[in-house]
């Protein structure tokens, strides 16, 4: 079942690749269950089918990053980009995006999470196995209060202007 309006986000582990240790993080890839670090906050998670691939890296992450201070000025605590990645691709894609501190670059490895919101997409037969459909959120305090899932091959309500529009 897909996750709509009025639910709670699943609870699961996204991993982020830390660049600078801290005192609770170390260098390299970090897991971070979701229901805590949503917990209080207000988040925008945009999901796309794979880093370093056309729409994504040319419209869909640019987009967040061009508009991360519009989209925070909105009360927006953290906008998290999610994909079916590992930690290290994240990583290298958000350098090569120069997306810095604005967006959280999240991987779902397994796809696990992506399954338990209902929005995973089956492109095996593409050679790329289990990825995310193109999708957005607003969730405040881990209760999703905006979806928008792009139609096969779209994007348009999913796009950082259209969150800022739906903020």
């Amino acid at each position: 079942m897909t996750i709509k309006t009025g639910d709670r986000l699943p609870k699961g582990t996204l991993t982020q690749y830390v660049e600078v240790e801290s005192d609770s993080c170390a260098i390299g890839p970090n897991a971070f269950e979701v229901e805590e670090i949503s917990k209080g906050k207000k988040i925008v998670v945009f999901a796309v089918p794979g880093a370093f691939t056309p729409t994504c890296s040319e419209k869909h992450l640019p987009g967040f990053v061009e508009l991360a201070e519009q989209i925070k000025a909105k009360g927006v605590d953290e906008i998290w980009c999610v994909s079916v990645n590992d930690a290290f691709v994240m990583s290298a894609w958000g350098r090569d995006q120069k997306v810095g501190e604005e967006v959280r670059m999240m991987a779902d490895g397994s796809a696990l999470w992506t399954q338990d919101l209902g929005l995973s997409l089956d492109l095996t037969q593409r050679g790329m196995g289990v990825r995310s459909q193109r999708y957005a959120l607003i969730a405040d305090d881990g209760v999703v209060t905006h979806l928008a899932i792009e139609a096969p091959g779209a994007f348009d309500v999913s796009s950082a202007q259209s969150i800022l529009a739906a903020l």
